[in-house]
């Protein structure tokens, strides 16, 4: 099982920007990595997707992020990473990095095995 370690979080203004990352403990160029995404849950809220990243580098964007997030890879699959840019209050959550050995990728929590502990992003109005 591979391990997932998310960085990055912390306190801005809206409007603000943060970037998050996620190490994986998998050996670059590792196979079994095929999707790897990212996730937040609000509190009393359900788990969402708000990013996903295919092996191909095809990528999936929830329709709340409307452009303001971008997720990206290093070619060797060790680290992903979701740029937060104009945040909103409303995008106060704790953002988890996820993993998957399926070429599925899609948005839905059930689709990835592999989680980490999460990093939290909290914004103000």
């Amino acid at each position: 099982q591979v391990q997932l370690a998310e960085s990055g979080g912390g306190s801005v203004q809206a409007g603000g920007s943060l970037r998050l990352s996620c190490e994986s403990s998998r050996p670059p160029y590792s196979p079994s990595t095929r999707c790897m995404g990212w996730f937040r849950q609000a509190p009393g809220k359900e788990r969402e997707g708000v990013a996903t990243i295919n092996y191909d580098g095809s990528t999936r964007y929830a329709d709340f992020v409307q452009g303001r997030f971008t997720i990206t890879k290093d070619n060797a699959w060790k680290t992903l990473y979701l740029q937060l840019n104009s945040l909103k209050p409303e995008d106060t959550a704790m953002y988890y990095c996820a993993a998957d050995r399926s070429f599925q990728c899609g948005l839905m929590v059930t689709d990835f095995t592999d989680w980490g502990q999460g990093t939290q992003v909290t914004v103000a109005s």
